[in-house]
């Protein structure tokens, strides 16, 4: 999609179509936030699975998924539209790790879950990467190795709550909305444990001397 407009500006032009029938407005719904899935589905994909299973692969099932349930979706419009394909995605990710690795389930260990969507306790890594930051200049290579690992010890010493909503902010970066959707909790409820967990991170990474650049 192209032009001045924003992507989710685009989308709620092309939902109206949607609603009225347009199937080129459908089709390209289900195109919108193709990239978008498919970087969500790659963070949480099985290592196992990495080698073997193309992530493109998980997002071509979840827009079929979406495909037939879209009319459902334009009737009632329960959520933000990317909020609805994230829960799909999720969802789709849960049946492949369950499908590929439950030969393999006393070597799966701990899992952590949003919203029932199974994903690995083996993350935090990633997740550390992410909160940190994702652009890495020259001047800065020599002390992000330190400050990522600093970073994920701090986030693996917190609940599982608190991982998720982080989780969902910095490395999904969804909107506040789309969070509360995902969760099925309310707008102020998904702020106030972003707000809370946010409290709880920065003493931690304050102990590693490690300065936080989260943001809100």
């Amino acid at each position: 999609m192209s032009g001045s407009l924003s992507i989710d500006a685009q989308v709620e032009g092309l939902l109206a179509d949607a609603a009225r029938g347009d199937p080129g407005a459908m089709r390209g719904l289900l195109e919108a936030y193709r990239d978008r899935l498919r970087r969500m589905i790659s963070a949480r994909l099985d290592r196992r699975l990495a080698a073997r299973l193309d992530p493109s692969d998980v997002v071509q099932e979840t827009l079929a998924d979406a495909a037939r349930r879209l009319p459902d979706y334009l009737r009632d419009r329960p959520m933000p539209f990317y909020a609805w394909l994230f829960r799909l995605a999720s969802d789709r990710l849960a049946w492949t790790h369950r499908d590929n690795l439950v030969s393999n389930v006393r070597a799966i260990g701990r899992e952590e879950r949003i919203d029932g969507v199974a994903r690995r306790q083996s993350r935090p890594t990633r997740r550390a990467d992410q909160l940190a930051d994702p652009e890495l200049t020259p001047c800065r290579r020599m002390v992000r190795e330190e400050r990522r690992l600093l970073l994920s010890e701090a986030i693996g010493r917190m609940e599982d709550a608190d991982r998720e909503i982080l989780s969902l902010r910095y490395v999904d970066r969804l909107a506040f909305e789309e969070v509360a959707a995902v969760l099925a909790i309310g707008l102020s409820a998904a702020k106030m444990r972003h707000m809370r967990a946010l409290e709880r991170l920065r003493p931690l990474l304050e102990e590693m001397g490690v300065e936080p650049s989260t943001g809100s």
